[in-house]
């Protein structure tokens, strides 16, 4: 039982936020592309293969970045007891771990198109090397959203078997979003990561984090509308736009103050939310009314 606990405590499946945010792009990136007018089997079949692919994906994702930075880790009081910092996991059980979590991934991943596994594989070498962008650039946050939003690309591309100008505007839009909340979430360790040496965007924007943050989700929002005007959405599509604005800027942002670790977390959590409301405006935007 105890190494059960300190598996999941290794892969944070306690905590679903980091999963879910992970999950949301491909849901929106499966919605948008999926015709509705078809038997939804499919559309069933991929969103639990994508919600598994991104539960096992993210676990395995936590264990590498523990195992990168364990001795950073140790230095930082939020993350000085993760199992394999605090010596309860080895660095070696961690890589059987993470190897049986990508084995399990790709059992996953080989249930869809040539081109979406050819593609998945394509984006690896990115998702094991972000761990280590905050030792060399300010910007691992932008790191983080290239690889976590990426199931948005696959989820279309598992429908259409192709590449379009869709996936790609709101894969942007998408990474301007983890860009932003991200940032709020970095300022839970903005002390501890100055004293060791650790980059981030928290830290190059700690002097007006607002104005950069607002940049960031207002570049998600004029993504989401251009995708509503190229894909001509209903008027529920753009009444799901007025509560992403409400949500990101009158609840996040206006909230937001980098000097309160709990506001911070409470924040960045609430992106789920946030990811809820694109999907329903997506899915009933689409509708024939």
């Amino acid at each position: 039982m105890q190494n059960f606990k300190l598996f999941v405590e290794l892969t944070r499946l306690n905590r679903p936020i980091g999963y879910m945010l992970l999950f949301w792009p491909c849901l929106w990136g499966l919605t948008i592309s999926y015709d509705f007018n078809y038997d939804l089997e499919i559309y069933y079949f991929y969103s639990f293969l994508f919600l598994m692919g991104s539960i096992l994906m993210r676990s395995a994702g936590c264990i590498v970045n523990d195992i990168v930075d364990r001795n950073f880790d140790k230095k930082v009081e939020r993350t000085k007891n993760r199992p394999i910092a605090s010596g309860k996991v080895s660095v070696r059980l961690g890589i059987i771990y993470s190897a049986v979590l990508c084995g399990l991934a790709f059992l996953v991943l080989i249930n869809f198109n040539i081109f979406t596994i050819s593609m998945a594989l394509l984006s690896m070498p990115l998702a094991f090397t972000y761990p280590l962008m905050k030792r060399f650039t300010y910007w691992p946050q932008l790191f983080l959203g290239i690889t976590f939003n990426y199931g948005l690309v696959l989820a279309w591309i598992s429908i259409n078997n192709s590449i379009s100008v869709v996936p790609i505007f709101f894969y942007v839009g998408a990474i301007f979003w983890t860009l932003g909340y991200d940032t709020i979430y970095g300022y839970q360790d903005i002390k501890d990561d100055e004293i060791i040496g650790v980059k981030s965007t928290s830290i190059k924007f700690k002097n007006n984090p607002k104005k950069f943050i607002f940049a960031c989700y207002s570049l998600t929002i004029l993504s989401y509308l251009l995708i509503g005007i190229i894909m001509k959405f209903n008027y529920f599509y753009y009444l799901g736009a007025v509560l992403m604005i409400a949500h990101l800027f009158f609840y996040q942002l206006k909230n937001f103050d980098s000097k309160n670790i709990n506001l911070c977390l409470k924040i960045f959590k609430s992106n789920n939310f946030f990811g809820l409301i694109v999907f329903l405006s997506i899915y009933l935007g689409k509708l024939n009314i």
